[in-house]
């Protein structure tokens, strides 16, 4: 049996000429103490296979079109074998894409691994990071559900301020006028065909100029790059003390790139793909959009900067910050790469990481979107079960004052947290703030009756911290 796969593979080999191909690539020195941290562009790799894979498997039962999708989605979740499984892995593939991605340019850039003679490798690991993110906006999109199209009419929105061909942008992004089956087909085109094209080719790319170049030494203090001598310095010290990259090297990227496979396949067992909102419906204003985690943090700068600097964040910030990554290489080409030596692009890490965190915080909790489904108060929560109060709780949340107020940990965050409002309001108070309104808060003095502003002001004047 040996002899026979031994044979096989020479006769196979002999004709395609593998080994040929590969065996450069695999036996091409790498730094020795190249180690774990340089891991996290061979684990993108393997997220992204991840996504290949399970794509081409949901693609089978997933029909493009705007009166099929919902329902293919709900089956391959509910009914297609492993059909939640694959969903999951899918959603989790593209969570752990991004965090690798976003990793990998974070090492590359304390490690100072962007100068001379590695400016393209920078440029084209920049381009697959907006890949990733347009990959994982566009596949929300194919969710078909409420959320997924109302975020697509955001993202129009935005892209018909770009001054001149604004319109003509939002036009390309919906496939016409407005939402439809049009703009479906063409995120399904840009999601499956037309970014994972570019992946390949800049990939592939990518990988070739790290082979051309070399993967870069971990930085020393007081070691500048000088790019007259620096090729002939890094293949010196390769050629004393560079190892195979297979498999003195490899070793940890498969270590790392299996331990991903097995959380992403975890994770899809344990918590699934995310929840199908409701069928799309444009008649229903009342909606919530947010895209998924990785880009929740876009989702709170667009809602929370004002309305006078909305068209300069929404064109300008995404060029900007663009520009800047795209000409790091070109301005700081040479010089020191440790970190220790370049502590402002530790302070340039560091405060991405707290902007995006925090922007991420305050989009998961979006306190400036009503709650357009609360849960119901309970008895407890309200604290009987008829009178005054009980009814006031009710009418509390039929007249829609949950959706923008708390009541223990209840309903929106948009208005006061009203948990313990008797504590805080006098009964006069509550009543002129009822009637009146506030800052974003509508009057109700004319849509109520005045038995039901006196339940519900009974309702909040219960609202007292209890006594220990």
């Amino acid at each position: 049996m040996k002899r026979l796969v031994i044979g096989a593979w020479q006769w196979i080999d002999d004709r395609l000429g593998i080994a040929d191909l590969v065996g450069p690539a695999a036996k091409h020195l790498v730094p020795r103490d190249a180690r774990w941290w340089y891991t996290f562009g061979s684990a993108t790799m393997v997220a992204f296979i991840v996504q290949v894979v399970t794509g081409v498997a949901l693609s089978f039962s997933y029909v493009s079109s705007s009166s099929q999708a919902y329902e293919t989605l709900q089956f391959i979740t509910n009914q297609a074998p492993f059909g939640n499984f694959l969903r999951g892995l899918h959603y989790f593939g593209a969570s752990a894409m991004v965090l690798m991605v976003g990793a990998h340019m974070a090492q590359t850039f304390l490690f100072g691994a962007y100068k001379f003679p590695r400016e393209m490798n920078w440029t084209t690991g920049v381009l697959l990071l907006a890949f990733t993110l347009v990959m994982g906006f566009t596949g929300q999109l194919l969710r078909w559900d409420q959320n997924a199209t109302w975020s697509v009419v955001v993202a129009a929105e935005q892209a018909g301020r770009v001054p001149l061909i604004g319109d003509w942008l939002a036009q390309f992004l919906l496939g016409g006028a407005t939402i439809g089956g049009a703009t479906l087909s063409r995120f399904f085109a840009i999601h499956v065909f037309l970014v994972p094209a570019l992946m390949f080719v800049f990939i592939a790319l990518h990988l070739w100029l790290v082979l051309r170049h070399g993967i870069s030494e971990p930085p020393v203090a007081g070691k500048p790059v000088h790019p007259e001598t620096y090729r002939k310095e890094y293949h010196e010290m390769l050629e004393k003390t560079g190892v195979p990259f297979w498999p003195d090297g490899a070793w940890r990227d498969f270590v790392v790139g299996t331990l991903l496979i097995v959380a992403i396949a975890l994770l899809a067992i344990i918590f699934g793909p995310p929840a199908l909102d409701k069928p799309p419906d444009p008649s229903i204003l009342q909606a919530d959009p947010r895209p998924d985690w990785y880009l929740l943090w876009y989702f709170a700068v667009l809602a929370l900067i004002p309305a006078a600097l909305e068209g300069y964040v929404m064109i300008l910030a995404p060029a900007v910050i663009g520009i800047l990554l795209l000409v790091v290489p070109i301005l700081n080409n040479r010089g020191e790469r440790a970190a220790s030596r370049r502590p402002w692009s530790i302070a340039v890490v560091l405060l991405s990481v707290i902007m995006i965190g925090s922007l991420w915080i305050a989009g998961a909790r979006s306190p400036w979107s009503p709650n357009f489904d609360p849960q119901p108060l309970t008895p407890k929560i309200i604290g009987a079960t008829s009178g005054p109060v009980f009814e006031g709780a009710r009418l509390f949340q039929e007249k829609a004052c949950l959706n923008c107020h708390l009541i223990e940990g209840h309903g929106g965050r948009r208005g006061p947290d009203l948990t313990w409002v008797g504590d805080r309001l006098t009964h006069g108070d509550i009543v002129i703030r009822i009637v009146n309104g506030g800052v974003n808060m509508p009057a109700f003095g004319k849509s109520l009756k005045p038995e039901e502003l006196a339940k519900i002001t009974a309702f909040l004047e219960s609202r007292k911290q209890p006594v220990p």
